[in-house]
C-alpha cells in the first residue's frame, strides 16, 4: 500500500498561502528567553504550546488514543498515517519535558506513545512500523525507513527523560531496520546510503533516510558504547555528505538509481545533518565534526533568513530544523538559533492562526495535523532552559 504523503504532497500544506504573508520579524516581549522557564508566563511560550495542543486533540482527535491526518477530514481513512502522528508524539514529548509539567503532561506523552502499537509490525524480519495502522484497525502500509527513524529519536528522547528502558530497546529494534535499508549494490550511482522506502515504487536514498538514521546511531552508541552503532552512524553521515552536499553547503534532497538528483533545499534535511555532525562530535571528540555542523548551521541561516525562504518551508520540516539547531546549541551556543525560532513562533501565532480554534492555518483547506503538531513542538522547545536541551542531545 502506498501511503498518501510522498514528497511532493509533504510540502503542500507549506508552499502556498504562506508564501503570500509578510516579512518574518523579531518579536519583542512575546517569547519568553529560552534560558528561562516559560511554564507560568501569560503569553508564553509553554501557554502557547499547551493552547496549540489543546486545539491538536480537541480538533484531530479520532478514537482509541489515534488522530485524524486533517481537519475537517477529507480523507478515505478514519486515522493518521504515522508520520504525522509520530509528530504529534513528538509534540507531546516536548511538553512533558517543560520544566514543571506535572503529571498530566507525562501521562499524555505516554498516552502517545502507545498509539504507535497498531503501527507496529512483528510479522517481518526487520520488524518496524508501518506507514499506516495493521489490522484490524487498518491494512498496514510501506515502511518508511525515516518514518521508523522519526519515532526512534523520539523514543531516545523519552528515555533520556524517563529512563523508560524499554524505549531504549524499541529504539535499537528500529536501528536494526534502518540498516537492512543500506544499499548493498556497488554498481548503483553514489553506492550505499539507506532507501527511502521498502515500498517497490520508489528507490531513492533520501538525506532525509540517511540523517536521522546517523543521528538514531550515534545517540545509541553514546547510550551503549556498542561501536557497531557509531560505525553505521559514520557511514550514513559520510555517504550523505559525499553524494548530497551542494555547493552552497547546504544538502539535495534525495538520488534515483538513475543517477539523478533531487535538488530542493528542505530545511529538514538541513537539520538533521547539521544534528548528526553535533552528535557525532560528542561520540569521536573529533572537531571536524563540530565544525561541519556548525557551518551548516551557517549556510542553512543565510540562505533561509533570505528571500523569505524559512517562512515558504512546511511547519513540520521547520520544527526539526529547529530542534536540531537546539541540539548543536547544547554544545556551542549561538543566540541565533533560540532568536529565529521565537521570529517564527510570533509570526505564525499572529498571522496564521485562528484565535477561535487555536488551529493554524498555513494553507487553504484542512488545518495538517502535521502543521499544527510542528508548532506545538516549536513552542514548547522554545519553553525549555538551555540546560535541558541535553536531553535532545
Amino acid at each position: 500500500m502506498r501511503r498518501r504523503i510522498g514528497i511532493s504532497t509533504r510540502v503542500a500544506g507549506g508552499l502556498l498561502t504562506v508564501a503570500m504573508l509578510g516579512t518574518l520579524h523579531v518579536p519583542g516581549a512575546d517569547a519568553a528567553p529560552a534560558d528561562e522557564p516559560a511554564g507560568a508566563q501569560p503569553g508564553g511560550a509553554a501557554a502557547r504550546a499547551n493552547a496549540s495542543y489543546d486545539a491538536l486533540n480537541k480538533y484531530f482527535g479520532a478514537g482509541p488514543g489515534l488522530l485524524l491526518e486533517e481537519y475537517p477530514n477529507e480523507q478515505q481513512n478514519p486515522y493518521s498515517y504515522i508520520w504525522p502522528y509520530s509528530q504529534a508524539a513528538v509534540a507531546a514529548e516536548n511538553l512533558a519535558g517543560i520544566p514543571g509539567a506535572g503529571r498530566k503532561a507525562a501521562a499524555e506523552a505516554e498516552r502517545r506513545l502507545d498509539g504507535y502499537e497498531p503501527y507496529w509490525n512483528t510479522t517481518t524480519t526487520p520488524k518496524g512500523y508501518d506507514s499506516y495502522l495493521r489490522p484490524p484497525l487498518g491494512q498496514g502500509g510501506d515502511k518508511f525507513y525515516d518514518d521508523n527513524e522519526w519515532i526512534g529519536l523520539h523514543l531516545i528522547q523519552h528515555y533520556q527523560r524517563t529512563g523508560d528502558r524499554s524505549s531504549l530497546a524499541r529504539a535499537k529494534e528500529i536501528f536494526a531496520l534502518v540498516v537492512h535499508g543500506w544499499d548493498t549494490d556497488p554498481s548503483h550511482p553514489c553506492a550505499g546510503g539507506v532507501f527511502w522506502t521498502q515500498a517497490p515504487w520508489s528507490q531513492d536514498r533520501n538525506t532525509v533516510s540517511n540523517g536521522p538514521g546517523a543521528e538514531l546511531g550515534a545517540h545509541l552508541y553514546l547510550l551503549t558504547k556498542d561501536r557497531s552503532y557509531l560505525t553505521w552512524a559514520q557511514r550514513m553521515y559520510e555517504w550523505t555528505r559525499d553524494c548530497m552536499l551542494a555547493p552552497n553547503g547546504l544538502y539535495w534532497d534525495h538520488i534515483d538509481l538513475a543517477g539523478n538528483i533531487e535538488k530542493t533545499q528542505w530545511s529538514y534535511n538541513q537539520g538533521v545533518m547539521l544534528g548528526a555532525g553535533t552528535l557525532l562530535y560528542k561520540a569521536t571528540g573529533q572537531q571536524r565534526y563540530l565544525t561541519e555542523a556548525k557551518a551548516l548551521a551557517n549556510a542553512s541561516l543565510a540562505f533561509y533568513g533570505s528571500e523569505d525562504r524559512l517562512w515558504k518551508q512546511p511547519t513540520r520540516f521547520n520544527a526539526i530544523w529547529f530542534k536540531n539547531l537546539l541540539i548543536l546549541d547544547s554544545v556551542s551556543h549561538d543566540p541565533r538559533y533560540t532568536k529565529v525560532m521565537k521570529a517564527y513562533s510570533a509570526r505564525a501565532w499572529q498571522e496564521v492562526r485562528d484565535p477561535a480554534t487555536g488551529l493554524f492555518h498555513f494553507a487553504e483547506g484542512p488545518v495538517q495535523l502535521l502543521e499544527q503538531a510542528g508548532m506545538v513542538q516549536i513552542d514548547s522547545l522554545l519553553a525549555w532552559p538551555r540546560s535541558r536541551y541535553d536531553e535532545l542531545a
